[in-house]
């Protein structure tokens, strides 16, 4: 299903989403490939200097928390525990791109390259809306008018929440605009595929709900796949051209993204240099690849060096170097963060001079992950496996720590022990809001952690009743008194706190 990865402030795949979509995390399961590595750099003059560093990368992976003397970990063990057989790795430092290519982009079949294409999921969405913001500074677009005076083919169904407020490409940018159908699953080889119309009216066969307004537009923050789906017909509408072909005159090549591009499914020269999808089993996705219709949300095939041009071009633009795209003003308003961190497109996070933006995807079989900082350093992660997720996060950490980031590098901690008794008073189910809890089991001596929608993660104590975990750089705090159980649970995270009431 095509949904965010968000890279939050320390870079990672994991994020408790209190109130809103909960973010899958992976979890390590053990198989085994053999491992090898094709090299393509995109740049040479640094070459010799970026082997030494992806080097120490791919022997330094980390884990958000590491533990004080625990070895890193090496990536050919774990794309080998997480049945991802393919990774594709684009690194930017002094806004200078370098890229390199790790295993199979089909088990039995060619390594994967710098050239080697990925589905980019969700990360579609920051490259379609420069595509907005661009026609909204030719004066084709007004970012803050009714979507329906644009609309001609489709228009989005009024209710009593659209009298109250209105549906804007700026609202629809930045998921404030109430709109539904958080993600899409696509379509498997040799499903009937819907028109853009079936996708929005959920009429067959389309496999997702109707895209309709069904709460207050700018009341918060909801991610919404089926918003950017709205975005995709309204620019069908205004330019009178097919998506891809819009797409690629107005961003893909003005950015000198090469090898990337919007058609669904892949033309047949394209598809025998792209990556085969596989499940979190390292069974491959049945059929290879779904079709994505959507476009806007969910439909760029590309690699992680063209998403690397893609970052530069709007951090140039960010800072006034290159305008020829989007100017310094229209890109200021892509970056500004509104609810959720979320600006126009792209996740905005940090301030100056340690700004930085970002964006993640999951399609079936595939997981990215995007970050840039303001000072020209950065990352995109490709990977052809459902449980790539983590390792990208793991990936990016051992990166941040080489290049010496001012976010996301690993943090060490010393776990303390904690008696059974005392563990047995956190135990039970901590409310957060009405859609989302936290469970915390006991097994044995250990301490376990399970949010609405997510697997379960273990809990290392630093005291009795703090804990931290190792896949995310989050904490526990609950609130127990001497022998009486614990009436709260405080999660800490990107600098908030959250509490959560026991309710069992």
């Amino acid at each position: 299903m095509s949904r965010p990865v968000v890279c939050p402030r320390n870079i990672k795949s994991t994020i408790f989403n209190v109130g809103h979509r909960a973010l899958l995390v992976v979890i390590a399961s053990m198989v085994v490939l053999s491992f090898s590595f094709a090299q393509d750099n995109v740049a040479s003059g640094t070459s010799r200097d970026f082997e030494q560093r992806i080097q120490r990368i791919v022997n330094g992976l980390r884990q958000a928390i590491a533990m004080t003397g625990e070895p890193p970990m090496k990536l050919a063990d774990r794309m080998n525990e997480l049945h991802v057989p393919g990774v594709s790795i684009a690194v930017l430092h002094g806004g200078v791109i370098q890229a390199r290519g790790f295993g199979y982009a089909t088990i039995g079949g060619p390594h994967v390259t710098s050239e080697t294409l990925f589905q980019a999921a969700s990360i579609s969405k920051p490259v379609s809306a420069v595509a907005v913001l661009a026609l909204a500074q030719a004066g084709k677009l007004d970012l803050d008018a009714d979507v329906n005076l644009y609309l001609r083919r489709w228009k989005l169904p009024a209710n009593s929440f659209t009298d109250r407020s209105k549906v804007t490409l700026r609202r629809l940018l930045n998921h404030s605009a109430g709109i539904t159908v958080g993600g899409f699953p696509g379509y498997p080889a040799g499903a009937p595929i819907p028109s853009l119309g079936d996708v929005l009216n959920g009429t067959p066969p389309a496999n997702t709900a109707p895209i309709v307004v069904d709460h207050e537009p700018g009341a918060r923050f909801e991610y919404s796949s089926g918003g950017y789906t709205i975005v995709q017909q309204l620019l069908i509408d205004v330019t009178d051209k097919p998506f891809a072909k819009l797409l690629e005159e107005i961003v893909l090549k003005p950015f000198g993204m090469t090898h990337s591009g919007f058609l669904q499914p892949l033309p047949e020269n394209d598809a025998q240099i792209a990556a085969t999808p596989y499940k979190a089993t390292g069974a491959p996705v049945p059929g290879g690849p779904h079709t994505y219709p959507e476009l806007a949300a969910a439909g760029l095939w590309t690699t992680p060096a063209d998403l690397a041009r893609f970052a530069l071009g709007v951090l140039d633009a960010w800072t006034g170097r290159n305008v020829s795209v989007l100017s310094q003003a229209t890109t200021l308003q892509m970056l500004t963060p509104g609810l959720g961190d979320y600006g126009l497109g792209l996740i905005v996070r940090g301030v100056s001079p340690h700004r930085q933006f970002q964006h993640g995807g999951v399609n079936d079989g595939f997981v990215s992950s995007m970050i840039m900082f303001e000072n020209g350093d950065g990352a995109v992660i490709m990977t052809n496996g459902a449980r790539g997720g983590q390792l990208a996060s793991e990936i990016m950490h051992a990166i941040a720590a080489e290049y010496d980031w001012p976010d996301g590098q690993p943090k060490i901690r010393q776990p303390t022990n904690v008696s059974s008794q005392a563990l047995d008073r956190l135990v039970g189910i901590y409310q957060f809001a009405p859609d989302f809890s936290i469970r915390i089991s006991r097994q044995g001596s250990r301490l376990f952690a399970q949010a609405t929608g997510q697997d379960r993660f273990e809990l290392f104590p630093e005291s009795d009743l703090t804990f931290f975990f190792k896949d995310v750089d989050a904490d526990l705090t609950f609130d127990a008194e001497h022998q009486f159980n614990a009436r709260q649970l405080i999660l800490h995270q990107n600098g908030l706190d959250r509490v959560g009431r026991r309710v069992q």
